[in-house]
């Protein structure tokens, strides 16, 4: 039994180091432009004169109103575009995070003056994109499937340069994990792991916060952190934790979603839902004033049990991740304030799962930072109230007693019923003027 455990944990901390990775920009054109990076090493940059995309709708929902970091530019031609002139190919998620001004400006002109081309691509795969390179005489493609960064085939000029014939992708590799775990498992693990097994997940905190302070510090996307900061100083909000929480969790947002080039530590291939299993619970950490053994718990219940929801659902989706993962801020945030109440963690996501149910993923863009914001403020809440013993019953709703059977009850609407919603949203925003 023991060893089992071991296993398991042994199997956890695998996943979060597959799972929890830096990323410096929203994470669907970063793959795009990954793709980019590397088809480009198989060929004459100077020489590239036509580029040809191909996506999954589900990318394109997130790839058409976000701004690519360090280029001012929206949607995913400059970052197909900037990632074959400036893109490091062995970096990942972290793609664009050393681009020059120069190969901004390379990526500006070959837009205005080649041919681009990103169209939507039938595939039964949320995750798909496919880049194709042309110089006058040569070309190379490159596809990538099931999760950001998993490249499945390589061609240039006809020739196989690498297949990947067993896609068990990360995301893969998280479920088949997570389906023999539960909230308890997890608990466990958290309390009991050694911290030197776990202190790597403090990088979260430390990425995500310097991200927060960018975004209080320049104005970026909707500048929703900077509005709720300057109500405070108006007296129309409160200067109280749950404000804090908000503006902190909110500010990393605001610079993820605004084209910051400065990378967010992800979860599930997302930096803004690494975002928002990360910063509430880092502020809880600072108002107790608790130390890294503590905080690197907190932060390994929630980054977990935000992978343990996600893996329930497809990666992308008609249902905001944002709020899921805040679900393992809302545990984070109980483990800081009431440490060994393992039945104030199952509360708490019962009731977020009673208040977030439904919020939609209507593509990546500066308003996903209001999202972020709401799903913050319902994880303390929700905190508050379990706190205080009070939870959503399991009468009301999609809730039940059972905390498992809650969180099956969300993810079923977001891999099942809310497939035509994510089409109808698809549908709206491709028809937009």
């Amino acid at each position: 039994m023991v060893e089992n455990v071991q296993v398991i944990w042994a199997a956890l901390i695998d996943v979060l180091k597959r799972q929890v990775l830096p990323a410096t920009g929203c994470t669907e054109p970063i793959s795009l432009a990954f793709a980019s990076a590397v088809a480009a090493k198989y060929l004459v940059k100077e020489n590239i004169d036509r580029i040809e995309a191909k996506v999954s709708p589900n990318l394109m929902k997130n790839g058409m109103g976000v701004t690519v970091p360090g280029t001012g530019m929206v949607g995913l031609p400059i970052a197909a575009t900037v990632g074959m002139f400036g893109g490091n190919a062995e970096a990942g998620l972290d793609v664009l995070q050393k681009i020059k001004p120069a190969d901004v400006n390379r990526a500006k002109e070959f837009l205005q003056q080649k041919q681009v081309s990103v169209t939507i691509t039938p595939t039964d795969k949320p995750l798909y994109c496919e880049v194709t390179l042309y110089t006058q005489d040569d070309w190379a493609r490159v596809r990538i499937e099931e999760y950001h960064t998993n490249i499945i085939l390589i061609e240039h000029n006809d020739q196989v340069m690498y297949q990947k014939n067993d896609i068990q992708s990360d995301t893969n590799h998280a479920v088949n994990i997570m389906e023999q775990v539960s909230i308890q498992t997890i608990y466990d693990f958290v309390s009991h792991i050694s911290f030197d097994d776990i202190k790597f997940i403090l990088k979260a905190a430390e990425l995500n916060d310097a991200l927060s302070k960018e975004g209080l510090a320049q104005t970026y996307g909707l500048s929703i952190a900077h509005i709720l900061n300057n109500q405070v100083s108006k007296g129309l909000l409160s200067d109280d934790l749950l404000t804090k929480i908000m503006i902190r969790t909110t500010a990393a947002s605001d610079a993820r979603m605004g084209g910051a080039a400065l990378p967010a530590m992800s979860n599930s291939g997302s930096g803004n839902q690494g975002i928002a299993a990360t910063m509430p619970v880092v502020v809880i950490a600072d108002y107790i004033n608790a130390d890294d053994d503590f905080l690197a718990r907190a932060l390994i219940l929630s980054h977990t049990i935000a992978i343990y929801i996600h893996s329930k659902f497809p990666p992308l989706s008609a249902l905001c991740a944002a709020s899921t993962a805040s679900m393992g801020a809302a545990a984070g945030m109980v483990y800081l304030l009431d440490k060994g109440n393992f039945e104030a963690v199952n509360m708490a996501i019962c009731n977020m799962v009673g208040d977030l149910t439904g919020i939609i993923c209507d593509g990546a863009s500066n308003s996903c930072a209001l999202k972020v914001s709401t799903s913050a403020s319902s994880a303390f809440k929700s905190v508050l109230m379990a706190l205080d013993n009070v939870r959503v019953t399991g009468n009301e709703g999609i809730v039940c007693d059972c905390v498992e059977s809650s969180i099956n009850n969300l993810c079923a609407l977001a891999s099942n019923s809310m497939r035509q919603t994510d089409a109808q949203i698809i549908e709206i925003m491709a028809s937009k003027p």
